[in-house]
């Protein structure tokens, strides 16, 4: 008879050690993905699909618009932060919001300094990196060759941007601004 060997292979633990390994770091992947939320750009005060597909079209409409207008912010109160968390330290120039009922005026003029009041006005208040915090004017009516906004109730401290859109024709411009609310 046959001296038969009682040794153990211990090939399939591993392959199953491996496989329950595997499928634990795909569920954790998973699981760690979908519980961070998504949030849509708003670049241009559009989605960004649409910027995305309209880019071109959105560049030179502000070119145009830029050749021959200026957007003015007027009245606002500027500061400095101090940006900690980068990799250079840096301060950064921003318009101070204040807590509570807030209100803003632009101005559009002509390269000349003429006032423009007949520009199809937008206004966005919004956070980086979120929607959740937006507040959108869509038709802000001149007054006296100005366009202001009232009214824009902010609350949470942290950083801000403003952003004011001005359709004049078939020419498109945009302004957007830092700002920041102390806590």
């Amino acid at each position: 008879m046959a001296n038969k060997s009682k040794e153990k292979s211990y090939w399939p633990h591993l392959i199953l050690g491996f496989l329950v390994i595997g499928m634990s770091l795909g569920y954790w992947t998973v699981k760690s993905a979908t519980s961070i939320p998504v949030q849509e750009s708003n670049e241009y005060m559009l989605k960004y699909q649409e910027a995305d597909m309209n880019i071109n079209k959105i560049i030179a409409q502000k070119a145009r618009f830029d050749e021959e207008y200026n957007i003015n912010l007027l009245d606002v109160k500027m500061g400095k932060i101090d940006i900690e968390h980068s990799k250079v330290a840096r301060e950064e120039k921003v318009i101070e919001l204040q807590k509570g009922k807030n209100s803003f005026k632009y101005q559009v003029t002509k390269k000349d300094g003429t006032p423009v009041s007949d520009a199809n006005v937008s206004f966005l208040l919004t956070r980086p990196h979120t929607i959740k915090d937006d507040q959108f004017v869509e038709v802000v009516k001149p007054t006296d060759g100005f366009y202001i906004i009232k009214d824009i109730d902010i609350q949470k401290a942290g950083r801000y941007t403003l952003q004011f859109r001005a359709i004049i024709g078939d020419k498109t411009g945009y302004s957007q601004l830092s700002a920041y609310l102390n806590p």
